[in-house]
């Protein structure tokens, strides 16, 4: 039987110069004796997977809300596909797996119900208030702070390894405050475990949320004809549309990920980095190629333009956004709304703070409920 000592020897052999060892973790803001079978990432990973907060990712939306259909992504199923995607390429660029697994399951552990709407719903809200939401910062406070499961601290003491990828989660729609990053600004760049996560997002989400748009005809194949990717990911297969749309997603997952894993590694090399700390102290280093990045900004702003901007979408997003400035509004209004144990935190946090965090927490399931016990007369409460 291998025990975690073991396992770190294992790690200090196989994985790249430039990966994190788990030996060599920046350690937890509340010392704690460490396992002695699984590693510290690995830890943190089983922490998140049985968290509240995680649970609840399988009723938050991803573009369709979960009434739409079961067919399409919620932020449960988007953030498998994420993990699956990041792990790949973290084994083929020999970084620290068990470190990029725990960063994609968190990486979206902060996301309010109703996606991004909900988020920029919230953020309106609090500017009111003169400070700010953003779902990286409240993943990071949900995992410092908001979970409750252990009496010994609060959150889930997680690494700063795994609370780095966090709150340095970046991509087209994150973009983490900067007076929010103090304590990670110490580092130039992230390490390259949190910075595989990022590209492993875009790829999860472009490919389902194309996928998903076609499901629902929100988009149509003949729209996508004159998009590069497509024509050259579809031009040599030869099956019905129905069947082709699968081939091409998944082809264009595996598409993506060559390309970006192969430029990676030509990154590394050129920029001849060789530990964790020139990582740390040098710019962003993965990234595609610049023809296939070129290839995938046209991908995106048609999905943009045509999926996002589509009337359902944008219904949908607008209803969501009236659901959570009235039930916010409504707990300011009268606090004793709340349940109890919210209304215990009012004692040492700023109510605008408190409620915040509990509408952020919501399913998109439950603040529908929420909603209609407060403003449906006919509702019974």
């Amino acid at each position: 039987m291998r025990n975690r000592i073991e396992w770190e020897k294992i790690e200090e052999k196989i994985l790249a110069p430039y990966g994190v060892k788990s030996s060599k973790s920046l350690g937890r803001k509340y010392p704690e004796k460490e396992h002695p079978l699984r590693t510290c990432f690995q830890r943190d990973r089983d922490r998140i997977i049985h968290s509240t907060a995680f649970r609840r990712l399988e009723y938050k939306t991803q573009v369709f809300i979960y009434h739409e259909g079961d067919y399409y992504r919620n932020r449960l199923t988007h953030t498998i596909e994420v993990q699956q995607i990041a792990r790949t390429i973290a084994r083929i660029l020999r970084l620290n797996e068990d470190l990029v697994e725990a960063i994609s399951l968190a990486h979206d552990i902060g996301h309010t119900p109703f996606g991004h709407k909900g988020e920029y719903t919230l953020d309106a809200i609090m500017k009111t208030y003169n400070t700010r939401f953003e779902h990286n910062l409240h993943g990071l406070r949900v995992v410092d702070y908001l979970e409750k499961r252990y009496p010994d601290f609060p959150g889930l003491n997680l690494k700063f390894e795994v609370r780095e990828g966090i709150i340095r989660h970046k991509t087209s729609y994150d973009m983490p405050l900067d007076s929010d990053l103090k304590e990670f600004l110490q580092f130039k760049s992230p390490s390259l475990e949190t910075q595989v996560v990022n590209f492993a997002d875009e790829i999860a989400y472009t490919s389902h949320d194309l996928d998903d748009g076609l499901k629902s005809e929100v988009i149509s194949i003949e729209e996508l004809k004159n998009i590069e990717l497509w024509k050259e990911i579809s031009k040599s297969i030869k099956v019905s549309n129905e069947k082709k749309v699968k081939i091409v997603i998944r082809n264009l997952i595996n598409f993506l990920v060559l390309d970006f894993v192969n430029q990676s590694l030509k990154n590394i090399k050129k920029m001849e980095i060789t530990s964790l700390e020139e990582v740390r102290n040098t710019s962003p280093i993965l990234s595609y190629s610049k023809e296939t990045y070129e290839k995938y900004l046209q991908l995106r702003k048609f999905l943009e333009e045509k999926m996002y901007s589509h009337y359902r979408v944008i219904r949908m997003a607008e209803k969501a956004s009236r659901i959570i400035t009235e039930l916010f509004h409504a707990y300011m209004k009268e606090p004793k709304q709340l349940p109890e144990h919210i209304q215990n935190r009012l004692k040492e946090e700023k109510i605008e703070r408190v409620i915040c965090d509990y509408i952020a927490g919501m399913t998109d399931r439950f603040a529908h409920q929420e909603y209609k016990k407060l403003f449906d007369p006919t509702a019974i409460v």
